[in-house]
């Protein structure tokens, strides 16, 4: 039954994506709000509603008194495609840091630049560094938050790459607080995975740091990645428990 809900689930899920990326083609040039508005308020809750209704994956989100009033960096935990579509659906207008191959890619690629995605050259230095504060603020001008994934890239529930620090070059210029983000996503909604195992796949928003309250930025990153593992950890324990066909998701 799960390969027959995820199939389904699957079909409506890239039609709708899609259909979004075309009108966005004529929608993009002359608005970004109204790509905004399409994406945040038509596009990605049928396709939440798809995939609860058919595929029986269900999203919760925590610690919403937690989300900044003000724009802020989200350093969220990466795990799946899950949360990169989910997170507008509680931080409306957000946009991410993304790495610059991805917006070249056809339709897709070219919603995320009208949506006002943020591309970075992971190996142009310095140069590019500056480019992604360059757009970063532009971003923040216009009230919209942003997030990063620390990590660079998704892992495997229970496993972690390693925490880069670039983002903080971010908070520190442009005055940012950040917002830790656990995950238990992967479980539900794996990498590279055709299905799409049924459950409540949880975001939770943590207590915010401040980056100028830490002199020793080592030390912050050391604490941030700590807040970040011990929830997801927290998460997982609570997905596995509820929903036991999920565990063959977990790294090792």
């Amino acid at each position: 039954m799960i390969y027959i809900r995820s199939l389904i689930s699957n079909i409506c899920f890239y039609t709708l994506m899609g259909l979004g990326c075309t009108i966005t083609l004529f929608v993009g040039p002359v608005s970004r709000k109204g790509t905004i508005y399409l994406w945040d308020r038509i596009v990605m809750p049928t396709v939440f509603w798809v995939v609860k209704n058919v595929a029986g994956l269900k999203l919760e989100f925590r610690g919403l008194e937690n989300i900044s009033k003000v724009p802020a960096l989200y350093a969220c935990k990466h795990e799946s495609a899950l949360e990169t579509y989910a997170f507008t659906q509680s931080v409306p207008t957000c946009t991410y840091v993304l790495k610059k191959e991805l917006v070249y890619m056809p339709f897709f690629g070219w919603t995320q630049y009208f949506y006002g995605m943020v591309p970075v050259d992971r190996k142009g230095g310095a140069k590019a560094m500056k480019n992604m504060l360059k757009g970063v603020k532009k971003i923040v001008m216009e009230n919209r938050p942003v997030v990063v994934f620390p990590e660079g890239t998704r892992c495997k529930p229970g496993t972690t790459k390693g925490y880069k620090s670039g983002f903080l070059f971010l908070a520190e210029n442009l005055k940012l607080k950040v917002v830790p983000v656990a995950v238990n996503t992967g479980l539900f909604w794996a990498k590279s995975s055709f299905l799409r195992y049924p459950g409540t796949a949880v975001i939770e928003f943590l207590e915010p740091m401040d980056v100028s309250e830490h002199v020793d930025k080592k030390a912050f990153m050391s604490r941030l990645e700590e807040v970040i593992e011990q929830k997801c950890k927290e998460l997982n324990d609570e997905a596995v428990k509820k929903y036991p066909w999920v565990k063959k998701n977990l790294g090792a």
